[in-house]
């Protein structure tokens, strides 16, 4: 695995030992941001299992200003500690050794909206539209998010997740990206144009 573009392009990135992660490819991984845009002018990402931090390291080669990661395996956890060094990322990164669930909440406290997430669970463990909608009612998206999820091509998500809505899905084998757009004022026009209608309707 390597970082594939951007300041730290050809770092060569660690591997966590064993068969319990199972880290994004550099195919996959060039796919995903030649769909969400290849370069970034600042903003913040969040990795929310981190696995080799693969994901928020390639943000942060691009042009994002700080990745979050988030990794509860301890083996996992350090290796993106022994890949941000090596690519000497370390200050511009915030680690969080902890699950999914309580690092959302947590990162709520801080009131940062994130700009890109990437949701990689495990497969058997994947809640990705319930995190999806609590990234959404934490107010941790800022206005034109993208998320990114990662799941087995068995799994069809939601067109919508509030107001997070699909632009696409991809196909890589056996593993599947989804990419979602938050737009929340788009929604919200659509929702005033719905009851401007209704009221019309109501004066006819």
């Amino acid at each position: 695995m390597r970082v594939i573009s951007g300041e730290h392009k050809g770092r060569r990135l660690a591997a966590v030992p064993g068969k319990g992660t199972r880290p994004t490819t550099d195919k996959v991984k060039e796919s995903i941001f030649n769909m969400i845009g290849p370069y970034f002018d600042g903003g913040w990402a969040l990795d929310l299992y981190a696995g080799t931090g693969g994901l928020g390291i390639e943000a942060l080669s691009r042009g994002v200003d700080r990745s979050v990661f988030v990794e509860r395996d301890a083996r996992a956890f350090a290796v993106v500690k022994q890949n941000l060094e090596t690519c000497r990322l370390e200050g511009s990164a915030d680690l969080y050794r902890m699950d999914a669930d309580r690092a959302i909440r947590t990162l709520a406290t801080r009131k940062q909206a994130f700009d890109l997430v990437f949701l990689d669970p495990p497969y058997a463990q994947q809640k990705i539209a319930e995190e999806i909608r609590l990234l959404q009612e934490l107010d941790l998206l800022a206005d034109g998010a993208w998320i990114v999820a990662e799941h087995d091509v068995d799994v069809k998500l939601p067109e919508e997740i509030g107001d997070c809505v699909q632009d696409r899905a991809s196909t890589y084998g056996d593993t599947a990206v989804t990419l979602y757009y938050f737009d929340r004022e788009s929604q919200e026009e659509i929702s005033d144009i719905g009851s401007d209608e209704v009221t019309q309707s109501e004066e006819g």
